[in-house]
């Protein structure tokens, strides 16, 4: 498996380019995650945390970053559950986007090209973490 780093993130990055709730797919560390104003949301960053090696085995510990814009009304707050954003919205969506792509990981077709996912995908809600006004989800896996 002398390709295996390279296969597993390009099928990352095409099961990701695959969705329609996608529209930005970044690759590297935390600092990398682009907070500029320029950047086309939603957006989903990729991440490697570590690689345990097992005789010819990789144990991939993956980390992705599901994330949209709040669009925040400048009306006053009415509803104090929802608010005046769409956070509530950026939740259900790139939560689906997550959902997709953890199913589409745990495939017999992913098996059969060498990867599986191990046990089941753990997801944290985030909202402001890397720059005001981008909320989202941290989904991390063993592969």
């Amino acid at each position: 498996m002398t390709n295996g780093f390279y296969s597993f993130t390009t099928k990352i990055k095409e099961l990701l380019e695959s969705d329609d709730d996608v529209n930005t797919i970044t690759y590297g560390s935390i600092f990398d995650v682009p907070t500029e104003k320029l950047t086309i949301y939603p957006l989903s960053h990729f991440m490697t945390n570590s690689v345990e090696i097992e005789d010819n085995l990789y144990k991939i510990s993956v980390s992705l970053l599901f994330m949209d814009l709040l669009d925040i009304s400048k009306d006053d707050t009415i509803d104090l559950f929802r608010g005046n954003d769409n956070l509530h919205d950026v939740f259900n969506t790139q939560l689906m986007v997550a959902t997709k792509l953890a199913n589409k990981l745990k495939t017999a077709n992913l098996r059969s090209e060498g990867f599986m996912i191990e046990g089941n995908p753990r997801l944290e809600q985030f909202k402001h973490k890397f720059t005001e006004g981008v909320a989202g989800w941290t989904m991390t896996f063993d592969v």
